[in-house]
């Protein structure tokens, strides 16, 4: 399976690296806390270390994992957590991703080739979104681009002399309406010749497939076309203002995220984390990054500025299309005790479910 993409983390005073006596404890400091959620003391991990050290030991170890920055003492407790630096240098150097059982592979398989049978993309995808989330006990969340769906018609819809709706009808039966700005004098034939032109050429092909083609033969459009039909036509077929509005957000799965609350900070914690995800265009293109290379991206807490203040985190990987085409992101959005090495191989096989379902079931 893909490996998740790393960030390299900084070495850490060179402590972890070179002694393995402080890499078992930090590791059961972070077993205890993904497990849990709660911060470890150093009774209970002497008890589970397969060496034998006392408690003073391990608490002189702790000492210098909390100078490496590695974990901190909240002051409710005598126990330590990790900090954010600390999860990503466990995803990052010590994490062992765990394989899915057959069984959990065959559930993901079943449920996406039910949903993707008579559903439009939208609803194989909302499918996928509630699979993660059912799975992880997180929030599931995909984004895939408008502009991939391939076309089978265009329509042009006068709404009043200054305004017409765009009409996009793609073969998986999605609709999409665009306003758009009519130039001023258009005759209402206009409309009509500018849809029967992208029409003659639009079958199979993706709004950026479309572009292409107009941009290359520009000369044969102006030939039958006016000025005025043919500034429609490429204003009818432009990308949506803004860097996400050709991107469509689905999330599922938020009310997980309100189980296993167990303090008035957690509730907090949540609240901000719930208007993260109202703010669709950040989520949008946090997802997005995850198409920057293959196999799964991690992203922990305020390493971005969406989750700065919630202490969240998400695990995402990119799917494709029959082209081999990055076309959209699958994901899990939770806290950042998230079980990485459990949910890195989820995402992963899921976007490639998807992926082969996109590419015909193969």
């Amino acid at each position: 399976m893909s490996a998740h993409t790393p960030m390299r983390p900084e070495s850490p005073g060179g402590l972890v690296e070179t002694d393995q006596r402080s890499r078992e404890i930090f590791r059961q400091i972070i077993d205890g806390y993904l497990a849990t959620g709660e911060p470890v003391g150093s009774r209970n991990i002497a008890r589970l270390l397969p060496m034998s050290l006392s408690p003073a030991t391990v608490r002189n170890v702790m000492t210098d994992l909390e100078l490496a920055g590695l974990i901190y003492a909240p002051h409710t407790s005598a126990g330590r957590p990790p900090t954010e630096r600390g999860l990503r240098f466990f995803v990052d150097a010590m994490m062992e991703v765990g394989n899915l059982t057959s069984d959990e592979r065959t559930r993901i398989e079943a449920q996406m080739k039910a949903a993707a049978t008579g559903r439009t993309l939208d609803g194989t995808l909302t499918e996928a979104s509630a699979l993660l989330s059912g799975l992880s006990r997180g929030a599931g969340v995909v984004v895939t681009t408008k502009a991939n769906a391939r076309l089978k018609h265009i329509e042009f819809v006068r709404l009043d002399p200054a305004r017409a709706l765009v009409v996009l009808v793609a073969d998986d039966g999605t609709v999409e309406n665009r306003l758009l700005a009519l130039p001023p004098g258009l005759p209402a034939s206009a409309l009509t010749e500018a849809g029967n032109f992208l029409n003659a050429r639009i079958l199979g092909k993706t709004l950026g497939d479309l572009r292409r083609e107009i941009a290359e033969k520009r000369s044969e459009m102006e030939r039958e076309l006016d000025a005025l039909t043919a500034r429609l036509v490429e204003s009818g077929i432009a990308t949506s203002s803004g860097p996400s509005s050709d991107r469509h957000l689905i999330v599922r799965g938020q009310a997980n995220l309100l189980e296993d609350l167990r303090a008035q900070e957690d509730l907090e914690r949540i609240r901000m984390l719930f208007g993260d995800l109202e703010t669709q265009t950040d989520v949008i293109d946090l997802l997005s990054r995850a198409e920057a290379g293959d196999g799964v991206r991690i992203f922990i807490g305020s390493e971005n500025k969406l989750f700065s203040m919630s202490g969240s985190s998400m695990v995402a990987a990119p799917f494709r299309d029959a082209e081999q085409r990055i076309v959209g992101v699958v994901g899990i959005i939770g806290p950042t005790r998230l079980n990485y090495a459990r949910i890195v191989p989820m995402v992963d096989y899921t976007a490639k479910v998807v992926g082969r379902l996109l590419d015909g079931g193969r």
